[in-house]
């Protein structure tokens, strides 16, 4: 069996879904997710779990995140002024402690991604009183309000990047 380079790997991903969207005007479906996953555990220190892996999180932290289980949703932002832009559904009867969410840009390269705690986003969902919400559906913008951005292609990853919560 080959070795792979895993960076090389997303790399060619990364152009071949830019240039399926440029030829074809829609996006290659599922490569946005296993893209965010990657630059998550990668910028942010997480450990992927194993594929087949049963608990409803992808990866687990190190470091600062020692032991956290993360979900990673990973959301492709072609036109920043279109309105209601979703992340994909959030596995809320799931063992999980936080949720990255990986904001990429036309060219699938990474340029933000914001961390959600579990009791955030529970509490969240509790608030709005939509089916979406019950199902575990939440707006980028939404997420954003709720979470701390934790990464940004211009300063890496920082403690405190910049927090919402902070009062």
């Amino acid at each position: 069996m080959a070795v792979y380079d895993l960076r090389k790997l997303i790399a060619e991903t990364r152009r071949i879904a830019r240039d399926y969207r440029n030829a074809t005007g829609k996006p290659l479906g599922g490569v946005s997710g296993e893209i965010a996953q990657f630059d998550a555990c990668y910028h942010l220190g997480l450990e992927p779990v194993p594929p087949g892996t049963e608990g409803g999180y992808d990866a687990v932290g190190t470091g600062a995140r020692e032991g956290r289980k993360v979900q990673i949703k990973g959301r492709v932002i072609f036109d920043e002024g279109k309105a209601g832009q979703r992340i994909g559904q959030l596995k809320l009867e799931s063992e999980w402690d936080s949720v990255v969410m990986v904001l990429l840009d036309e060219n699938f390269e990474p340029y933000e991604m914001y961390e959600a705690l579990r009791e955030d986003i529970v509490a969240a969902n509790r608030e709005a009183a939509s089916n979406r919400a019950k199902r575990g559906a939440m707006s980028v913008a939404k997420f954003k309000a709720i979470s701390t951005l934790v990464w940004t292609r211009e300063f890496g990853a920082e403690d405190e990047v910049w927090d919402n919560q902070a009062p």
